[in-house]
C-alpha cells in the first residue's frame, strides 16, 4: 500500500463506514412487506446491499418482481425510511473514539455521502454527528460519487486542497471518487462490503476497524505533531 502524509482532514462515507444504518433499512423493508401480508426478511439478507441504494434493497425484499415493478416501490421505500430514520441505526463500534481522537489532534473530519440531503440533514443530530466539519450529501453537487465533485466540494468547504484530505469508504465508488479527486483513499472492511471485496479496489490503504484507521493515521503523524489516543 502507498504511504500517505498526515491528513489535515479525513472525509468519510456515511452508511457502512461511520453508521450502521442497516437496521433502519431492515425496518423499512419489513414494514413494506408487512403491509402486503408478506413475511419479513432478515438483516443478513439485506445488509450486503445496503450501500448499493434503495433500488437494490427493494430488489432483495421483492425478488419476484420485475425491474419496473420494483422501481415503482422505491418512492414508498424512501417515504417509509424517512419516517423512521435514525430509530435503529447506530455508529459502528469504535467510531466515536476515533472521531474524538482526530478532533484532539486538530484533524478535521467531514462526511461525503450519496444519501440525499432530505435524509442526511435530519439524521446528523439523531446519531450525534452534527459537529462534523462539513456534510456533503448526494444532491449537494450535480453528480454523486463516484464523481469526484462531492469530495472536492467537501475539501473546498474545509478550506483545504484535495491532497490534504483522506477519503474513507466501504464501497468501490468511494475509492473511485477519492482517486479521481486526488485524495489518498482508505477502504474500510467493517462495513457492508465484507472483508475480501475491498482487496480488489486498489485503495491506498485497507483497514479492518476504526481503531486500525486511527493507528494508520498515527503512523503518518509528523514528528512535530501529536495525536491523542
Amino acid at each position: 500500500m502507498a504511504e500517505s502524509a498526515f491528513p489535515k482532514a479525513v472525509l468519510f462515507d456515511l452508511d457502512g463506514t461511520l453508521l450502521d444504518s442497516a437496521p433502519d433499512m431492515l425496518a423499512t423493508a419489513n414494514a413494506m412487506l408487512a403491509a402486503r401480508g408478506r413475511a419479513p426478511i432478515t438483516l443478513d439478507v439485506l445488509r450486503p446491499v445496503v450501500s448499493k441504494g434503495s433500488r437494490a434493497m427493494v430488489s432483495v425484499a421483492f425478488p419476484e418482481l420485475g425491474q419496473e415493478a420494483r422501481d415503482a416501490l422505491v418512492p414508498e421505500f424512501l417515504e417509509r425510511y424517512e419516517a423512521l430514520i435514525g430509530q435503529h441505526a447506530v455508529l459502528f463500534d469504535g467510531v466515536d473514539g476515533m472521531l474524538e481522537a482526530l478532533e484532539a489532534a486538530g484533524c478535521a473530519w467531514g462526511i461525503v455521502t450519496n444519501k440525499p440531503a432530505r435524509f442526511t440533514d435530519p439524521l446528523m443530530p439523531l446519531i450525534g454527528l452534527d459537529h462534523a466539519g462539513c456534510v456533503v450529501s448526494g444532491d449537494t453537487t450535480p453528480h454523486p460519487k463516484p464523481h469526484p465533485g462531492p469530495l472536492l466540494e467537501a475539501a473546498k468547504r474545509l478550506g483545504l486542497a484535495p491532497e490534504q484530505c483522506w477519503y474513507v469508504g466501504d464501497d468501490l465508488r468511494d475509492i473511485q471518487a477519492g482517486r479521481a479527486a486526488g485524495m489518498p483513499t482508505v477502504a474500510c472492511q467493517w462495513g457492508y462490503c465484507g472483508a475480501t471485496e475491498p482487496l480488489t479496489w486498489e485503495a491506498d490503504h485497507l483497514v479492518a476497524s476504526p481503531g486500525a484507521l486511527l493507528d494508520l493515521i498515527v503512523a503518518s503523524v509528523p514528528r512535530s505533531a501529536t495525536l491523542a489516543a
